[in-house]
């Protein structure tokens, strides 16, 4: 039988013209004119003003934590329920992230945690030097609240929109809130350039720097001169044109993992014990990832159970991002709350969402669903 995966890429015929133009120009090195036509097609989807396409959405991340002023020692409220390049680019700098639990309606960042933790640290004279927001599967966190309390206390926010190209908050695409953006076109993205990310802003002297440093930090000069340390984070031009042909279909894809979504929530959602993650009122969701809740004492089986019984039919589910604050490279670290992103981790299973699935593949996946439920 074959295999079904979490969320495989997604490609349609455009990508492979746009690869090949940029072969027989032989323009293969990193820049190019398809990375600097992929930077304004991301500026114009998005609404931002200025962008910088890099090599991965960690190296995004790393800049934008240099660009903000992070410095050894420094602190950085980070969300809790997140992968591990958000946490790691805060060390990366030398500094230490501090994890902001998630609000149970919507997996991200809870505002009112942030408040309380902003007010101690205000209240020792010692506040972050940032607050890295994590748009969590595909779904904006609450920025009017956060940018609102950050503002407060002038600290400036990083959205890391890694999973969430396309979602919208009120009507704004994601990645333009805070100080930066951060996107990714991991392969497993909605929208991949197999690996490769974004640093989006509208302000135009963090994205100059941001291309200054991920260039080696290269002065202008017909030798090789540098007047500080830099990077080697910029994007292919080939990698660029996969991301080009990518782009022009991204509204199709997200309009088919929304479709997906809604698939299981009609299959399932009758399940005691089974529910979805919630998609918040303020916005729209790209469902990079369909992800349920599974409630044992309800459903009858544990989320563990269910995996492995979905993986013994050769489908590819899996648990909910663990926390930073069980993670061992970050147990030292100081968390505020953490039993709702415990409890996701402990119940969350993100279920086959890619968007070659088709009508069979997704009835199949159901029925294993339902035959798990042994509901007491």
């Amino acid at each position: 039988m074959k295999r079904i995966y979490l969320s495989p890429p997604d490609m349609d015929g455009r990508e492979k013209e746009l690869m090949l133009d940029a072969f027989e120009s032989n323009w293969i090195t990193t820049l190019g004119p398809h990375v600097e036509s992929f930077e304004k097609e991301i500026c114009q989807k998005l609404g931002v003003g200025h962008a910088v396409a890099l090599s991965s959405g960690t190296a995004a991340l790393h800049l934008a934590m240099i660009l903000i002023g992070v410095q050894p020692g420094d602190e950085v409220l980070c969300s809790d329920l997140t992968f591990a390049a958000s946490a790691n680019a805060v060390m990366y700098c030398g500094a230490r992230p501090v994890f902001i639990d998630s609000d149970r309606s919507t997996w991200n960042m809870d505002p009112l945690l942030l408040q309380k933790e902003l007010a101690e640290c205000a209240g020792r004279g010692r506040l972050p030097r940032a607050v890295l927001v994590v748009d969590l599967y595909g779904q904006c966190a609450d920025y009017d609240a956060i940018t609102g309390i950050c503002a407060r206390y002038d600290v400036p926010v990083v959205e890391d929109a890694a999973e969430a190209v396309g979602a919208f908050y009120k009507g704004r695409a994601s990645g333009g809130f805070g100080a930066m953006g951060v996107l990714s076109f991991n392969g497993n993205k909605i929208i991949t350039t197999s690996g490769g990310g974004m640093l989006v802003s509208d302000d135009d002297s963090l994205i100059k720097k941001a291309r200054y440093l991920a260039t080696q930090a290269r002065e202008p000069a017909i030798h090789y001169q540098h007047a500080q340390v830099g990077y080697n984070y910029r994007m292919s031009n080939i990698l660029a044109a996969i991301g080009r042909g990518q782009l022009k279909e991204l509204d199709r894809k997200i309009e088919k993992r929304r479709a997906i979504r809604i698939f299981y929530q009609k299959a399932l959602g009758g399940l005691p014990g089974l529910e979805f993650i919630p998609e918040a009122p303020y916005g729209k969701s790209n469902a990079w990832l369909t992800v349920v809740l599974i409630t044992p004492g309800l459903f009858g089986r544990n989320r563990e159970e269910v995996r492995m019984m979905l993986e013994n039919e050769n489908i590819e589910s899996r648990p909910v991002w663990k926390p930073m604050h069980l993670q061992p490279a970050y147990q030292d670290c100081r968390i505020r709350g953490g039993d709702v992103s415990a409890d996701l981790f402990e119940r969350g299973l993100c279920l086959p969402s890619g968007n070659q699935l088709g009508e069979e593949d997704l009835k199949r996946i159901v029925a294993i669903i339902k035959s798990a439920c042994v509901a007491p």
